[in-house]
């Protein structure tokens, strides 16, 4: 499986010379949060409060007093990523999707999840979620594809139960100008990282599209409110095949459109975002750390066979 670029951070600078290195590392060494003060900054950017009631953020492993001026981001909390923060010198991982959804009994390291939780434990490295209060926030998942698109006079489709007007599930707006379903789905395309799933088009290829919604992650679930927001297209990704045929039994004029694409190329696009928003809310409050976007690809698919020609 390919590693996914990213050019969000540059590598970690040299160590200093011998002359003066004790005061600069003690200088390095105060300006780095610790695990609790970056808690603060991460509830700044995406509150706890917007996080949907069945969904477990927060943080999964790390002592609030520890220090930090490494952090690392990524779709999933995977082996091979935590191996990659661990190798990276991270000592905080901050994922998009939880480890821990479902209760548990045991964390036993005779499970993937037990071997997770002991090597993040035993390497020191703390363990962040940002589910969907990532996904619903200012700037959150959804909000980035739809820049991505191009969308303007952007909305949510659900809007948050405890937020802002501008804040909740999915996002719709419109196009700058009227494309072509098959225009728009190369649009998709490319703005998403190469995996192996690609892009899934139902509907006219010639077929006029404007008005556009969008739900990063899994997104059958908003058909109800796709249709009232009167949407042309519904870009979304793990589209079952019963509710996206019933989607297109009920659709007007033959719309919505649908695009299913990787769930993890779909959140993916976050992660560049949030290292951002996050370093900048450091820096803003004098601290210095090293940010960047894990470049593990833990999208589950590794190859597809497609029929050949158009």
């Amino acid at each position: 499986m390919e590693p996914v670029n990213t050019d969000v951070a540059d590598d970690a600078p040299t160590t200093a010379g011998h002359a003066g290195a004790e005061s600069t590392e003690a200088a390095e060494a105060s300006d780095a949060p610790t695990l609790g003060e970056i808690l603060l900054a991460v509830e700044e950017l995406w509150p706890e409060s917007l996080a949907e009631e069945w969904d477990e953020v927060g943080l999964v492993a790390g002592h609030p007093s520890a220090e930090v001026s490494r952090i690392m981001f990524a779709v999933d909390p995977t082996l091979d990523v935590i191996e990659e923060a661990i190798e990276w010198g991270a000592e905080l991982l901050i994922t998009h999707h939880p480890l821990l959804l479902k209760g548990v009994t045991s964390v036993a390291a005779t499970t993937a999840k037990g071997k997770a939780v002991h090597r993040l434990i035993e390497s020191g490295t703390g363990l962040l979620t940002v589910h969907t209060n990532g996904d619903s926030a200012v700037g959150g998942v959804s909000d980035v594809l739809a820049d991505a698109l191009g969308l303007h006079d952007v909305v949510p489709l659900t809007p948050a139960a405890n937020g802002l007007p501008e804040e909740g599930i999915g996002r719709v707006g419109d196009l700058e100008d009227v494309m072509t379903l098959g225009d728009f789905a190369a649009r998709v395309y490319g703005i998403l990282p190469s995996v192996a799933g690609g892009v899934r088009v139902s509907g006219d290829k010639d077929g006029l599209v404007r008005r556009v919604a969008v739900c990063g992650g899994a997104g059958d679930s908003l058909f109800n409110e796709v249709r009232a927001s009167n949407a042309d297209i519904f870009v979304t990704a793990d589209l079952r095949h019963h509710p996206a045929s019933e989607a297109r039994e009920n659709a007007v004029n033959d719309r919505p459109y649908l695009i299913d694409v990787s769930h993890f190329a779909s959140e993916w696009l976050w992660l560049p975002a949030a290292a951002d928003a996050l370093g900048n809310v450091l820096t803003d409050q004098g601290h210095d750390v090293d940010i960047r976007v894990s470049t593990t690809n833990s999208d589950p698919w590794d190859f597809i066979l497609t029929p050949g020609g158009d």
